[in-house]
């Protein structure tokens, strides 16, 4: 075995491992196929992962992390010798793979050329220039010096990749700043020392630079995150304040159900709160919905209660109105029923169906009193007009005697006729004055007849006189009420007679004058 062979295997067991993909390139196959015997352990070495295969776990996912599968390479073109270390020509795009990593975001493959950053010598020995100097980093015995070169260039492309997906993943904040950091930090320590030609002190100043770029970043990361379990804590608190007071307050039964129930379908939408916190806050909601649901227990309890005492006040109601209904005492009766109302209207109502029930029951028992009252009425209005037309064809009777002619027999024919008119009962109250006044000028004219063939003395006031008859025809009256044993009858002539009485007193007083 030649020097440059032990040189070449030193430098790969010193190298850091780098993850590898089964695959390898058309040409790498066929110069490995050619003399194995002719290979170094560092030859032909498959590549390192892909973008994809270098994604990192995307931190909102709580399941273990996992291993992607390997992911073809993409079809690197030909590279072209730049004219110095410049910026570093981009092949276009790779191709999307089947399933990609969801947090990794599309980031363009890294193609340079290895032929400005080293060189492999005439016994195969692949160097790369690095700051410090020349590094030997494999060895290449499979082919010409320029595949060999172009080798170890895709392994610094395939590093470079990995890096610029780290970059865009930390300025996209795609991912978990403190996982970034922590690979970016490997990447730092493992691309000064690693089995690559290129830039591999520009890649690693930027893996260094994102190491920095990431404690800040991961300090930004945790005060979103702790802001926004802040806002859910906030949200799950005032919606737990809200049901205290609901619970404390309300008496709105149905809306405040309804809203308890909202708050329950809206708790379950807000998620990120450490179990401890949710926990407390949960436990706060559901003993002010179970304070709720006693509270409103409780009224209603009291409510059936309290319409319970309001059903048998009003069926105690029904059961008088009930015995009052057979009465015929108008009078006293009628105020009774209207007492009775009143007394319902101050008993609290005990629902909708219940109290229209009782009320029909209640309202068909006066109704009884009072169709009956009424009917009483009409035959009374009844009996009162026909007496009115019996009164009325006396006193026209009474009208047509002229005492000038036959003084006793006009005075003997008033006399029956009187009687006949007292024998007649009530008239309606309207017309009792007029017909009272007819017959009192009739009685007048037949006792100015009288008067004439007597001796005159002194005239007594007419008024007077009218007065002292009217009275003693009222006694007249109530001696027959009195008789009949009519109580309704009794009592109109006593008040009759009373009227007449002071209508007389009152006259001869001014006749006094």
């Amino acid at each position: 075995m030649s020097s440059t062979d032990n040189l070449g295997d030193e430098v790969q067991q010193d190298a850091p491992p780098i993850a590898e993909t089964p695959e390898t390139t058309a040409p790498e196959a066929a110069h490995e196929t050619g003399s194995s015997d002719a290979v170094t352990p560092a030859a032909g070495t498959p590549e390192a992962p892909t973008p994809a295969d270098a994604a990192l776990a995307d931190p909102t996912d709580s399941a273990p992390e996992s291993t992607p599968e390997p992911t073809p390479a993409p079809a690197r073109p030909v590279p072209t010798p730049g004219p110095g270390p410049g910026p570093r020509p981009k092949a276009p795009a790779p191709a999307a793979a089947a399933t990609p990593a969801p947090a990794a975001p599309p980031v363009e493959a890294v193609v340079t050329d290895p032929s400005l950053w080293g060189r492999v010598d005439d016994e195969g020995t692949v160097y790369v220039r690095t700051a410090e100097g020349e590094r030997a980093v494999g060895s290449w015995q499979a082919g010409d010096a320029e595949a060999g070169l172009a080798h170890y260039g895709r392994r610094y492309d395939d590093i470079a990749t990995e890096v610029s997906l780290l970059e865009a993943r930390l300025k996209a904040h795609t991912g978990n700043p403190g996982e970034i950091k922590n690979k970016a930090q490997q990447l730092a320590e493992s691309i000064p020392t690693a089995a690559a030609v290129g830039d591999l002190d520009g890649l690693a100043a930027r893996a260094r630079a994102m190491v920095d770029t990431a404690e800040s970043a991961t300090a930004e990361f945790r005060a979103e995150k702790a802001a926004a379990r802040a806002a859910q804590i906030a949200r799950k608190e005032a919606l737990a304040a809200e049901a205290e007071q609901i619970a404390a307050e309300s008496t709105a039964w149905k809306a405040a159900g309804e809203r308890l129930k909202a708050i329950v379908e809206e708790w379950k939408t807000i998620r990120g709160i450490d179990r401890k916190t949710d926990e407390a806050l949960w436990t706060r909601f559901a003993a002010a919905r179970d304070a709720f649901g006693r509270r409103r227990g409780t009224h209603f309890a009291q409510l059936d209660a309290q319409r319970g005492e309001t059903r048998a006040a009003k069926q105690e109601l029904i059961k008088e109105a009930q015995r009052l209904a057979t009465s015929t005492d108008w009078g006293a009766t009628s105020a009774a029923m209207r007492s009775l109302m009143d007394r319902w209207k101050a008993v609290p109502r005990t629902g909708r169906d219940t109290d229209d029930d009782l009320w029909k029951e209640f309202r068909a028992a006066q109704d009884v009193f009072f169709s009956a009252r009424s009917e009483q009425d009409k035959a009374r209005n009844a009996e009162e007009s026909a007496n009115q037309q019996a009164k009325e064809e006396l006193l026209a009777e009474a009208e047509k005697l002229d005492p000038s002619k036959d003084l006793r027999g006009a005075q003997n024919a008033l006399r029956k006729i009187q009687e006949r008119y007292d024998a007649i009962g009530h008239v309606p109250r309207g017309v009792m004055r007029q017909l009272e006044d007819r017959m009192q000028a009739v009685e007048e004219k037949v006792r100015g007849a009288a008067d004439v063939g007597r001796v005159r003395t002194a005239p007594e006031n007419p008024m007077v006189t009218s007065m002292r008859a009217a009275v003693t025809k009222a006694e007249e009256q109530l001696a027959k009420a009195e008789a009949s044993g009519d109580e309704r009858r009794i009592g109109e002539a006593k008040a009759n007679l009373a009227t007449r009485q002071e209508w007389l007193a009152e006259a001869e007083k001014s006749a006094r004058r």
